[in-house]
């Protein structure tokens, strides 16, 4: 039988997927995650930087591969590629990689390629922002955005554009080196999270970009998701060569897509940022300019459709924030705790505490929406002081506020009848699981497979 292997280039973890066909459908045969721990510094950007070293993730993605069975990648005829949207990474198209014969066959490392400037990258202060041309898009500009970070570049740092003559996504670098494209390819999903694209023409703003001196020739090319970027152009692990291999996806549409099967679903992701999302009625079109106000974003998704999504900024990042100060005020007191040990005993102790009226409005991170909006404490009483209480309330903000951004009132209204949770965040968190449950007045299913590298698998 023919395999379908799925790929998704994470914020902290890449993970691989082995989907092979069955008599029932598609089935997971192996998988797969490594690690990345790839950030670091930004010096010319510091400290709202947020970056990552490409070799890192490569490395990661190269673990994933040899750790599957060579049996089954030498069966594979299709690659799905998903990862982290709207940030940026700049290579020069023929020399992005060098290719080596490794222990399981050839395998690729980066060349001449710079650090990947991630979504949650902050360098785009919001009066930087104002000061660039307004895009022909649905989409608000916002930090972190592929085409914001370029103008940043380009105003701030133009030497450093000079070197490269490319640019995409982190998943778009993995298909084109795959593929050994002269130009990337982009789909609408990832070109949609850059900003500056319209959806309806599937087109860049090229003449807004020109007039503002953008270097437009960074651009990738656009297709539509689901459809075929290239071929492999050598062996890959094993992986035959001429497998073909799909336009990279974005990360949250391919999450979707493994486990929404009707329209009456709502899908509720928190990982290291959170998401809550609706299908939109066929045929429907975003407005042509955006609410800047507005919480709600709508995603190109596949065949047309779109998604309403509240994308908040906030959801496991800020769990891992509240450790690592836990940690933090451990070490000033002169105890060492490591992070890891910290996580099971704060959720063992609000699993303790059922209830609390502590107040946790839990956004250190802003929304895109709300940039200037950071965290806040309220209803502090004396009595709820202790780490149980606490982690509690900072559980149910997380999830409030995904509620306020699109309302459960608004989910009855469109005729939701179920959630589906997803996301490593809330696989690992029963008490954030609880607060779901306590807070969304339909039944929750949590899906066993919901990922977005078998969701990049099934879409081939």
């Amino acid at each position: 039988p023919t395999c379908v292997l799925g790929i998704d280039l994470g914020t902290t973890s890449v993970k691989a997927a082995l989907v092979t066909g069955t008599e029932r459908g598609l089935a997971l045969a192996q998988s797969c995650s490594r690690e990345t721990q790839a950030h670091s510094d930004s010096p010319g950007a510091a400290p709202q930087g947020m970056e990552q070293d490409v070799q890192k993730i490569m490395r990661a993605l190269n673990e994933c591969l040899a750790a599957l069975p060579q049996q089954q990648l030498q069966q594979v005829t299709h690659i799905g590629v998903s990862g982290q949207m709207h940030g940026v990474v700049f290579w020069k198209s023929d020399e992005g990689c060098k290719w080596s014969e490794g222990g399981t066959g050839p395998a690729f490392e980066p060349d001449k390629v710079s650090h990947l400037v991630t979504w949650q990258d902050g360098r785009c202060s919001p009066t930087f922002l104002s000061s660039l041309p307004l895009p022909q898009s649905h989409v608000s500009l916002a930090t972190g955005f592929g085409c914001a970070t370029v103008f940043w570049y380009s105003k701030n740092s133009p030497d450093f554009l000079k070197v490269y003559d490319a640019a995409g996504t982190i998943q778009d670098y993995v298909v084109a080196m795959l593929c050994d494209l002269k130009k990337p390819l982009m789909s609408v999903q990832n070109a949609a999270s850059w900003g500056y694209f319209n959806c309806r023409n599937k087109s860049w703003n090229t003449d807004i970009l020109k007039k503002s001196s953008f270097p437009v020739h960074l651009l990738p090319e656009v297709g539509d998701p689901g459809s075929i970027a290239g071929r492999t152009a050598c062996a890959w692990h094993g992986i035959p060569k001429g497998a073909k291999v799909g336009i990279a996806l974005g990360d949250f549409q391919c999450s979707v897509y493994s486990c929404l099967t009707e329209r009456t679903d709502a899908v509720l992701n928190i990982s290291t940022s959170a998401q809550l999302t609706i299908s939109m009625p066929l045929g429907f079109q975003p407005p042509e300019t955006p609410d800047p106000s507005s919480a709600v974003t709508y995603f190109p998704y596949f065949n047309g459709d779109y998604l309403a999504v509240a994308a908040s900024l906030n959801g496991g990042n800020v769990l891992a924030t509240f450790v690592g100060m836990v940690a933090q005020w451990a070490q000033e007191l002169g105890l060492q705790v490591q992070e890891s040990a910290i996580y099971p005993r704060i959720i063992q102790a609000a699993l303790a505490q059922k209830h609390s009226k502590l107040s946790v409005h839990p956004t250190i991170f802003g929304e895109r929406h709300l940039p200037e909006l950071l965290a806040s404490v309220s209803s502090i009483g004396a009595s709820e002081l202790s780490l149980g209480h606490v982690t509690r309330a900072l559980c149910r903000g997380l999830v409030e506020n995904l509620c306020s951004m699109l309302p459960v009132q608004h989910l009855e209204e469109v005729g939701v009848r179920r959630v589906l949770g997803s996301g490593s965040a809330l696989a690992r968190n029963e008490v954030l699981r609880q607060e779901v449950e306590r807070i969304f007045p339909f039944p929750v299913v949590y899906g066993k497979d919901v990922d977005a590298a078998v969701g990049a698998a099934m879409v081939m």
